[in-house]
């Protein structure tokens, strides 16, 4: 029989929360004056993060929690909030007993939009019921909806991503040239994810692509020196054109391209266009 935590009129209970980025990076803190072991990792003493009260309920309406906290933690940095690393990150809290390290996940989710001000933060928390008011079944587009070297697309990631060095950096224009990248054309709209440096682990979309180097998404550190390496994937405008003529894939195309759009609606007899 599980504990039911609360119940008694004093009880050594501390709150933990667990985070998961998708960069691999697994952090625990609990709000606790020490350092507490259990659940197969280390839990940080985190007093100054506050969470708030859990929102769960029996229909399908998405769970609510937020977590609010001070930059003071070496665990949570300004710049890798700002950086993005914690955007989307698994998320556990619960409840310990610290005498017992007895204890018990009360809200899973993700981490939605972070905040911060007054040399803190606040972020945002999504449960999984959030997923259920995302369309089951897809609607029809012009473009294809399969992700790039993703299901459905079936073409192979390792044939369009290749490791590249960092030859300059545009500070100003937010520009990384690379030796041994792939013709700009090919890199518009890809990505590119940091294997070291200050971004490790970071995946950054390419906004512009051209012969001075990549325009990305996210600031770049200014820590980060000539030859740190990358691993560069191609993009797709996701048309049937650059599927059928670059790719030769069109057989996997995921999109209506013929299908009459909206306008289609605004047309009555005798209109032409």
């Amino acid at each position: 029989m599980s504990r039911v935590y609360g119940r008694e009129a004093l009880e050594a209970l501390a709150s933990f929360w667990r985070v998961r980025r998708r960069d691999g990076v697994t952090l625990g803190f609990i709000s606790h004056d020490r350092d507490l072991w259990f659940g197969g990792m280390l839990h940080r003493a985190a007093p100054g993060m506050v969470p708030s009260a859990v929102r769960r309920g029996a229909d399908l309406s998405p769970d609510s929690a937020d977590v609010e906290g001070a930059l003071t933690h070496d665990g949570i940095a300004e710049a890798d909030l700002a950086a993005g690393r914690f955007d989307r990150a698994e998320v556990e809290i619960g409840v310990v007993d610290w005498e017992t390290l007895e204890h018990a996940v009360l809200y899973r989710g993700e981490i939605g939009d972070v905040s911060q001000e007054a040399g803190g933060f606040n972020a945002e928390l999504r449960s999984a019921k959030a997923l259920l008011e995302v369309d089951g079944v897809p609607r029809t587009s012009p473009t294809c909806r399969a992700q790039f070297c993703g299901p459905g697309c079936t073409l192979s990631a390792a044939r369009f991503t290749r490791e590249a060095r960092l030859t300059a950096v545009d500070w100003e224009a937010n520009r990384a040239a690379f030796s041994g990248a792939p013709p700009p054309e090919a890199m518009r709209e890809g990505s590119l994810r940091w294997i070291d440096g200050p971004h490790a682990g970071m995946t950054m979309q390419v906004s512009h692509a051209g012969p001075s180097g990549l325009v990305l998404d996210r600031m770049l550190d200014s820590a980060l020196e000539p030859g740190t390496r990358a691993l560069l994937r191609e993009g797709c405008d996701h048309t049937l054109s650059t599927c059928h003529a670059r790719f030769g894939n069109a057989i996997n195309f995921q999109g209506e391209p013929f299908v009459p759009g909206n306008d289609l609606l605004a047309r009555y007899p005798g209109a032409r266009g």
